[in-house]
């Protein structure tokens, strides 16, 4: 089976990491990718480390330019995949937006974050959360899927197992994350240069960040509760990876070896995410440029409270790699398939 794909919006850090996942796609033939700014250009002009696996040329964004298309990915800003979601649906296409366009389901609160209208709210019901360790069936058969964003994929893969199983009270969950400076994206701003974030370290958002009501939305499906979460993201002066340290209050005394053996059984299944051995403590660069997501259980001092250690790559396993892995699963081939990355070291 060979997925004829698009791409529209090729040109920031997720869409050129998205071009080369699925250039090295066994079962993809990329078909076209779209950017208004560089329309014309030949993508390994602006991206010369896909020379020799992309030949093709950037065109104008048009529901037309998909034609060809079985699947159409969006790594465009928020707000431009729901411009496009009812036609190309309409024409028989799928969709897997790593915007934040159908992430929420509440079109009230996606304008109250995202500070815009939804243009097809009728279609947030439809579109299927793409974590596949939650949601593997629902997106086998998906038509639209709203890929979760970088921290929300690695807050709720920490917290599912003791949410899922009760084990942590749900009114004090802290979620203290850091993120590489690629997770801002390419655009041009004073607060990301070299000269102002290097040698530096900082929290952002305390107060409000967009992300917070995605997770809490998948964190409360688990729990079948409401939470309460306290998220906290910073900037941290590298180009990749998330560090989320999260923290619960255990609702009960755990048994010996009981917090590790659940985390071990929610995800003996799930081929991206990786359970550590006891006392480890998982680093960033050893997901470096993978889908997978490392987790680690700790209970200090043996006492009443959890605390959870996960890394990712925010530009795969967070983005462009768990789109892919989306793909996979609706069109019904190897989940793996174009994603047995082995890590980058150093």
């Amino acid at each position: 089976m060979t997925i004829k794909a698009g791409i529209i919006g090729g040109t920031g850090y997720t869409g050129v990491e998205l071009l080369r996942l699925l250039a090295g796609h066994p079962q993809v033939s990329l078909q076209v990718i779209t950017s208004r700014g560089e329309a014309g250009r030949r993508v390994d002009e602006r991206f010369p480390n896909l020379r020799g696996h992309v030949g093709l040329r950037f065109q104008e964004p048009t529901p037309a330019a998909f034609s060809g298309c079985d699947v159409v990915f969006s790594a465009t800003p928020n707000g431009v995949a729901m411009g496009y979601a009812r036609e190309l649906l309409d024409a028989g296409k799928r969709m897997i937006d790593l915007a934040a366009d159908f992430r929420l389901r509440d079109a009230a609160v996606f304008e109250h974050w995202y500070g815009m209208p939804h243009a097809c709210p009728e279609l947030l019901a439809e579109a299927v959360y793409g974590l596949p360790e939650v949601n593997r069936e629902a997106l086998r058969a998906a038509r639209l899927v709203a890929n979760p964003g970088c921290y929300p994929t690695a807050v709720q893969l920490g917290f599912l197992p003791l949410l899922e199983s009760g084990l942590v009270d749900t009114t004090g969950l802290i979620a203290d994350c850091k993120s590489g400076v690629s997770g801002a994206g390419r655009g041009a701003q004073v607060a990301n240069l070299l000269a102002e974030c290097a040698d530096s370290f900082k929290a952002y958002a305390v107060g409000g960040h967009r992300h917070r009501p995605e997770i809490e939305q998948g964190l409360e499906i688990a729990a079948g509760v409401a939470v309460d979460l306290v998220f906290v993201p910073h900037l941290v002066p590298m180009i990749r990876g998330i560090h989320a340290t999260l923290y619960g209050q255990l609702t009960r005394e755990p048994r010996d070896g009981e917090l590790q053996s659940l985390f071990e059984a929610r995800f003996a299944d799930e081929p991206f995410v990786d359970v550590l051995p006891p006392g480890s403590h998982p680093e960033t660069r050893s997901v470096r440029g993978s889908n997978v997501c490392r987790l680690a259980v700790h209970r200090p001092g043996d006492g009443s409270r959890v605390v959870v250690l996960a890394v990712e790559d925010n530009l795969v396993k967070g983005a462009a790699g768990q789109a892919v892995q989306n793909m996979n699963l609706m069109f019904g081939i190897e989940e793996t398939a174009g994603l047995t990355l082995v890590p980058l070291s150093p």
